[in-house]
């Protein structure tokens, strides 16, 4: 608590509850955080902090895991500490913003109402679905996901609601259908606006009166299923549009949640791509750490395929990597960052405001006679995020850090 309390502070705020053992008597299960020296309390389920940078052995063999780091790399040895601690299929985060979403899938989960979760793709729509399951009272019951826009449009009726045997050509046998395989747990309908306009009406009754009809049958059965909505585009559009059923839309979105691109949030890629290091580097003796170098250029990439993409770009890295570190030269990009828009013509709300942005920071940095530390205070940002904006305005030609490097060394 004394030596690393930022790292201690991180863990907290990412939801894992860290106390000391002077005020509570540890639990089964528990795990330890220790300085390198004292006791371990059980070694299988204690993580050392040590003092040798860049270095991390995760648990195995019913040894303990050891992180070594300076202060410089706290970031990276707080991802590394929460994906070891945690374990695998948790969510991931350290943005503020992400955090408090998280925070409210939590609370949304303690109840029992439909909940639609909108973003891009590959943002963790089904990692926030999941984490619902988990956090309500149906964690014990099934967790079912289906893609909407991977069945075909002539079986999604039978998969959804199940069929009689003799039903249709071919029904040889009955089937029994998601939601009622989901019975007592949770249906999650991925890309759910990929749905034919005929169905959503028999879904729309299937969520008003919790009872479905099999293809061939007579009688409703009734279901017990909590369902969580995906959808990559903006419902509300799709209604407007003609393509999406109003009444099936407000049925949906009885409590909505939004998942952002990974480019609005830099703060969570280095806790995301340290997860995904102990995730695909598993059964390796020591893994490898991630460069501030090598970060940095995650950091200032676009990310057009947001998280998914970023785990290909680890992946990638994980195979290319000599020795204990990942290295500038390990980062390959799906493609190369797309460079801004021309500025020509009618101006963009979102470009003014990005130029008012580089400006105060540019304004700030000449304040501070330079001093990144000094002007991420003064604007009330992380360095992290400075650095984000500093590299995004070099995207755009505009090399405002080293303009005031150079204006501070003369």
């Amino acid at each position: 608590m004394r030596l690393h309390y930022p790292l201690v502070s991180t863990l907290r705020a990412q939801g894992l509850a860290v106390s000391t053992t002077e005020r509570e008597r540890p639990l089964p299960g528990d795990y330890f955080l220790v300085v390198e020296g004292e006791a371990l309390p059980v070694a299988a389920r204690t993580l050392v902090l040590g003092s040798a940078p860049g270095s991390v052995t995760p648990f195995a063999d019913g040894h303990a895991a050891r992180i070594g780091f300076d202060a410089d790399d706290a970031a990276i040895a707080s991802g590394f500490a929460s994906a070891m601690l945690r374990g695998g299929g948790m969510p991931v985060a350290a943005d503020p913003e992400s955090l408090a979403l998280l925070t409210l899938a939590e609370r949304v989960a303690k109840s029992d109402i439909t909940v639609l979760i909108n973003g891009p793709t590959g943002t963790g729509k089904e990692v926030l679905a999941r984490t619902i399951h988990r956090a309500s009272p149906r964690a014990n019951g099934p967790f079912i996901a289906i893609n909407c826009a991977a069945l075909p449009e002539t079986m999604l009726e039978a998969m959804l609601f199940g069929h009689q045997k003799g039903s249709f050509t071919g029904a040889s046998s009955g089937g029994q259908g998601f939601f009622r395989a989901a019975n007592g747990g949770t249906l999650l309908l991925d890309e759910v606006a990929e749905m034919p306009i005929g169905l959503q009406a028999k879904l729309l009754r299937a969520l008003q009166e919790r009872e479905v009809v099999p293809i061939g049958a007579t009688q409703a059965e009734a279901i017990d299923v909590r369902v969580i909505a995906c959808a990559n585009r903006d419902l509300h559009a799709e209604v407007q549009a003609g393509r999406f059923r109003a009444d099936l839309y407000y049925r949906l979105s009885v409590f909505p949640l939004t998942t952002r691109p990974l480019a609005e949030r830099p703060d969570d890629v280095p806790a995301l791509a340290t997860a995904m290091i102990v995730r695909h580097a598993a059964g390796r003796a020591t893994l490898p750490w991630l460069s501030r170098a090598a970060l940095a250029m995650l950091e200032a990439h676009d990310w057009p395929g947001n998280v998914r993409e970023l785990e290909n770009v680890i992946q990638r890295a994980l195979l290319l990597c000599h020795g204990d570190a990942i290295g500038p030269a390990d980062i390959i990009f799906d493609r190369p960052a797309q460079p801004r828009a021309s500025n020509d013509g009618p101006a963009r709300l979102s470009n003014i405001v990005q130029m008012s942005e580089f400006q105060a920071i540019r304004d700030t940095l000449a304040a501070c006679n330079g001093s990144r530390i000094e002007t991420a205070r003064r604007l009330g940002i992380s360095e992290r995020t400075l650095r984000y904006r500093l590299a995004k305005a070099r995207e755009q030609g505009d090399d405002i850090g080293r303009a005031q490097d150079w204006k501070a060394t003369a």
